[in-house]
Order: structure tokens, then sequence, then C-alpha cells
């Protein structure tokens, strides 16, 4: 009883979301605000992608997106793998340098990362935005207690047969790190595809604005049209919805077991 009154608390305002993005315009504004519109109509979101022009920012926020997936977890998934199963100097002074350094917001990096990619030249550019999705520590960490998990034996067998580092990695290792790379794909994305403060700082060029920061101007120009809003909320809450509903069985496993293992 409780479970399903805190389940529909939560989806009541999702729901409603979406309802009002239906209406036509002023209708969510009456009082009290109805559940379903009387007359449902996708002009809204006809408006937003084509007189609003979020259709190629749409595709923005998406293509860095995956592109921030993609790397984020192939060199989280690299780093952590190291930090848990190789051997080198300073392993664990780094990794224990790389914890600490999670106590740093990350705003206190944006002036100096800027004006290190200024002068590089990437300022305003994809790659500039990309930079920081890179890796991260938490990524990093999650990858790291998960990859502990695996049995030692079964890497020096490998090393016994004759296997090199990389052949045991994505013959052996890799395989067994779905659950923990569905969790890292599902942050990246996440973080990505959310991430309002980088890009506008970054990207100057309106042509290569992302999604929440299009949404962000255009709420300023269309504060009073609560459906329109919610047309654009909708749009953006899709596409992360779907990768977590896709996902969820590993995503779950990943955090479960990456966070028990000692």
């Amino acid at each position: 009883m409780a479970l399903g009154l805190v389940t529909l608390l939560t989806v009541a305002p999702l729901v409603w979301m979406v309802s009002a993005s239906l209406m036509r315009s002023g209708e969510a504004s009456s009082y009290p605000p109805p559940w379903w519109p009387s007359a449902p109509t996708l002009d809204h979101y006809r408006a937003l992608l084509t007189q609003g022009g979020l259709g190629r920012q749409f595709f923005n926020s998406l293509g860095l997106a995956i592109a921030a997936t993609l790397l984020s977890t192939t060199f989280n998934t690299l780093a952590g793998y190291a930090f848990a199963k190789l051997r080198f100097k300073g392993r664990d002074a780094i990794f224990a340098a790389l914890i600490g350094a999670l106590v740093i917001p990350g705003q206190v990096a944006m002036l100096p990362l800027f004006l290190m990619l200024k002068g590089m030249g990437l300022v305003n550019s994809y790659v500039g935005v990309l930079v920081p999705s890179l890796a991260g520590i938490f990524g990093i960490f999650l990858v790291r207690q998960y990859a502990r998990g695996i049995p030692d034996e079964l890497i020096e067998a490998a090393r016994i047969d004759g296997a090199g580092e990389f052949r045991i990695f994505f013959s052996i290792v890799l395989p067994l790190l779905k659950p923990v790379l569905a969790t890292l794909a599902v942050f990246a994305f996440l973080g990505s595809w959310n991430d309002f403060m980088w890009p506008l700082i970054v990207l100057t060029d309106g042509e290569l604005h992302t999604l929440p920061v299009a949404l962000a101007s255009l709420s300023r120009e269309h504060v009073q049209d609560s459906e329109l809003m919610m047309a654009g909320a909708v749009i953006t809450v899709l596409p992360v919805l779907g990768l977590f509903l896709m996902l969820q069985r590993y995503y779950l496993q990943g955090l479960t077991l990456g966070g028990v293992k000692q």
C-alpha cells in the first residue's frame, strides 16, 4: 500500500507533464488545472521542432551524449581495471589521490579548463565539450570495485597460456564487466544529456547549442506558455527514460555488486 502510494506520487508529475504538453495554449494555466487535455494536440511539439529549432539542438545533444558515453565508458573501464588488477609503481597512492579529489566541486575546475581549451583552440567546438567527459573518478572507482571481484587465478591462467594484457582484457575481463558497463553508460549519458553549465560556457555559436541550453533560452521568451515548456520537458526526458528502462537490470546489478566488493 505504502509502496503503491509512493509510486503514484512519483509518477503523477510525469503523467501530468505529458498530458499538459498535449493541451491547447492556456489550458494548463486554468484553475484548477485539468489532468487531461480536452482536445489533444501536437501543435506544441511541431512548434518546438520547426519554429523553435529544437530539432537541431536535440540531435546535437544526442550526438554529444553518445560520444561522451562511448569515451567515458572506454577510459573509465580501462583505468578501473588497471587499478584493480595491474601492478605498477604508485598505484595505491594515485588511486588515493583520485578518491581525495572527489571532494573538489567540478565548478572549481571550469575556469582553468576553459583557459586550457582556449589556448588549444577548442572553445566553441564539440571536442571542447567532450573533454571533461573523457574519464571520471566515480566511474574509475566503480569499475575498480567491481573488477576486484574477478578471480586473479582466471587472469593468471590466461597469462600462463600466453595471452597478452589486451587479449585478457577484451576476451576475459570485458564480458564479466557487463553490469558495471551498463551502469557507467547510464551515468555518462545522463551526465552529458543533462549538462547545462559546461556547454553554455564552451559553445558560443547558437547552432552548436545543446537541448538544455536551447530550452533555457526558449523559456525566457515563452515563460507564460506552460504547455510549450511541458512539450520541451517531454522531449528532454524521453531519451534518458528509454535508456534507463532498457538497461535498468544491468544498471541496478552494477550498482549493487560494485558497491560491495572489497
